[in-house]
């Protein structure tokens, strides 16, 4: 049997601002690093849920303080039809990206693009993964617990779906 090379050009890394999937993007910077590819950062938020908390548990203070007075203004998201999380998410997560670099000087990594959506989790995963041909998803999961495997948590679900590989990443205790 020939084994045929590994070419991982686009990587997909998906966030629900937990520690779990925060963790998670050092296995998708090594990655990009090893491979020379490129990231791209989703996170798909619920209408109904609010996400201040956990975007400000990813940034020191003052930049999350900055983040949050560029967004003060309700304007810019009635011009555009983007909720005021939704660009507080997108800035908040283009700042962490920047932070990772500064911090890990050893690791070379580009972010294509920062995604942030409204929708079921596993399934706008699927749908992004699929429309921009990605190579590789990397993903953060939360473990085994009953509800989990009663339903099926999101990692397991695009895990099952996926037609490109999956890099779940448990968080070390």
């Amino acid at each position: 049997m020939k084994i045929k090379p590994v070419e991982i050009k686009k990587i997909l890394y998906t966030t629900d601002l937990s520690d779990t999937s925060l963790h998670a993007f050092s296995y998708a910077a090594s990655l990009a690093n090893l491979y020379n590819a490129t990231i791209t950062v989703l996170h798909v938020m619920s209408k109904n849920i609010n996400i201040e908390p956990h975007l400000a548990g990813i940034l020191d203070e003052s930049q999350w303080e900055e983040i949050r007075k560029r967004h003060r203004s309700e304007l810019r998201d009635a011009l555009i039809g983007k909720s005021r999380q939704e660009f507080m998410a997108e800035d908040a997560l283009d700042q962490f990206t920047k932070n990772v670099k500064t911090d890990s000087s050893q690791l070379s990594f580009d972010v294509d693009e920062i995604l942030v959506i409204n929708g079921d989790p596993s399934e706008k995963i699927l749908e992004i993964s699929k429309k921009y041909n990605f190579d590789l998803i990397v993903m953060g999961t939360h473990g085994h617990s009953l509800v989990a495997d009663i339903l099926g948590s999101t990692a397991r679900r695009v895990t099952r779906r996926s037609e490109v590989p999956v890099l779940s990443v448990r968080l070390q205790e």
